[in-house]
């Protein structure tokens, strides 16, 4: 990547005066100065057919960024050998969709501990994950907010290590939400940079996609994602970390109040 993008998960709000569908969100978004966008596949893969050229087109005309988040109903680690076939299914769907209109990272959260120790939960999805058949698509592991859920930094960076198509999604707000409020400042969010540099690589700083909101947590972890300015989540000591690393790649916003948030992020960002 060359540069930072900044973008939003779904489709924008707007004025309030009309519905967008993903063609017209992409022309807004970009007219109003963002780069990227986030598709929802989190309930169905809602790229088809019918409505493919024209997401198609308006991204090439538009020089504009897309990936996907992929099924809620994913569990690489579940108890039935049927339903982490059925998970697999789901994150293959995915990515075939997002391949219809050229995207380039599918995100999702690889499971969950349930009753399995960490090291035989690590094991479970990291056989799974291999399984995966690589169709251009980058899978994205997700840092997750809540301690039941697989995906904290150190687990997903071990399995981007040994396997070639996963790479990783930081969700900051997350890592924040999930040990109770621990990014308070700017050394926080650059031992997170450093330990990702020093494990994968520069190449890992200069590719990755990021999530960003302002999150409301109790002890358990992520309850819901707030304004940015409505939150403790110190987004401006975040940014000035990526500054400082030359971070590159992609900054999807899932603010209750997306691209408002999305423009604060790009505003601040560049004001740096």
């Amino acid at each position: 990547m060359e540069k930072l993008l900044f973008g939003i998960s779904g489709t924008p709000i707007g004025d309030g005066s009309k519905k967008f569908n993903y063609e017209s969100s992409i022309i807004y978004l970009k007219s109003i100065g963002l780069d990227a966008m986030e598709l929802p596949f989190v309930r169905s893969v809602n790229v088809t057919d019918k409505n493919r050229d024209k997401i198609l087109k308006a991204k090439i005309d538009n020089d504009f960024y897309l990936s996907a988040h992929g099924s809620y109903y994913i569990n690489l680690n579940a108890d039935e050998k049927e339903k982490q076939e059925q998970s697999m299914e789901r994150i293959v769907k995915g990515a075939q969709g997002l391949l219809k209109v050229e995207g380039r990272s599918l995100i999702f959260h690889p499971g969950f501990y349930l009753k399995d120790s960490k090291e035989e939960t690590l094991n479970t999805i990291k056989n799974n994950l291999t399984k995966l058949p690589y169709l251009g698509v980058d899978y994205r592991l997700e840092t997750t907010g809540k301690g039941t859920q697989f995906g904290d930094l150190k687990e997903l960076v071990s399995l981007c290590k040994e396997i070639n198509h996963c790479k990783l999604c930081i969700d900051f707000s997350h890592i924040h939400a999930r040990f109770n409020g621990i990014l308070k400042d700017y050394e926080g969010f650059e031992s997170i940079l450093k330990y990702i540099e020093d494990e994968l690589g520069r190449n890992a700083l200069e590719d990755i996609h990021i999530h960003l909101s302002g999150i409301n947590y109790t002890a358990k972890g992520e309850r819901n994602h707030l304004p940015l300015q409505e939150s403790d989540f110190n987004y401006a000591a975040c940014l000035r970390a990526l500054k400082k690393f030359d971070v590159k790649g992609c900054i999807i916003c899932e603010s209750p109040i997306l691209e408002k948030d999305a423009l604060l992020l790009k505003e601040t960002y560049n004001s740096l």
